[in-house]
């Protein structure tokens, strides 16, 4: 009698359990509506996890378009504030003031003028290595590239201390004005474009590990390149101004 009342007891037991709130019974066997792995979502299969590895995809993937458009803008930022320089060195070369007294360039800006040429070729050579995924290749020329950018400033330094030694100053000449100022604004850019290099470089350092990560690089390399190519041709129009509109 005993073992009989002891059965009855763990039927009720068990009743009770099965009638809780926010539970119900998905089988003969009033299983755990959550699944095997607890998903939610009845059954807890395989499509579960998928949309979940789906959705942590999403967002660790890079937004190309939104980083190209940030590109965009800062390269019409660029151009409006050369442009404005250049207008007004124009304009003032264009009157023939006594005070513009232009002076023949040194031949360090000819120096530079290769040194970032050579630059922007060691970067198509980089940026093209990044798009085969050839890592080791990419990270190779992208080092020349900035170790090319580094020399340009230090090639900037040696002709602004060559035209101090030479007596050319910026009161009281406009053209030598205009020189040190879009030279130097050029410089400070340069600058700008050599740490976005020396960022994909440490980027490139070691192998990607996602298919994600060669996306980024492949984005944040071109986008780079836009800017330094921008530089190198920004440098000969400032290089034709100086020396053949005068």
């Amino acid at each position: 009698m005993k073992v009989g009342v002891a059965d009855k007891l763990d039927d009720v037991v068990e009743e009770k359990k099965g009638k809780r709130p926010g539970l119900t019974s998905s089988g003969p066997g009033g299983g755990d509506p959550r699944g095997p792995r607890g998903n939610g979502g009845g059954g807890g299969g395989p499509d579960g996890g998928d949309d979940r590895r789906k959705n942590f995809d999403d967002a660790t993937r890079p937004n190309s378009a939104k980083t190209r458009m940030l590109t965009y803008f800062l390269l019409m930022v660029v151009v409006m504030t050369f442009g404005g320089m250049i207008a007004a060195y124009l304009v003032l070369a264009s009157n023939g003031s006594i005070e513009w007294r232009p002076f023949k360039l040194p031949i360090q800006v000819w120096v530079s003028t290769a040194i970032i040429i050579l630059s922007s070729v060691a970067y198509v050579v980089a940026e093209r290595a990044l798009v085969a995924e050839e890592h080791l290749k990419a990270k190779k020329w992208l080092l020349i590239a900035t170790a090319l950018g580094a020399c340009f400033i230090s090639s900037q330094l040696v002709l602004w201390i060559e035209l101090i030694s030479w007596g050319v100053y910026a009161a009281g000449n406009p053209y030598a004005g205009f020189f040190y100022i879009l030279t130097a604004l050029h410089a400070i850019h340069v600058l700008g474009g050599i740490t976005a290099m020396s960022s994909i470089v440490l980027r490139a350092w070691y192998p990607p590990k996602s298919e994600f990560e060669i996306e980024r690089r492949k984005t944040i390399g071109q986008v780079v390149g836009w800017y330094w190519h921008m530089m190198g041709a920004l440098w000969i129009v400032i290089v034709g101004l100086l020396g053949f509109w005068r």
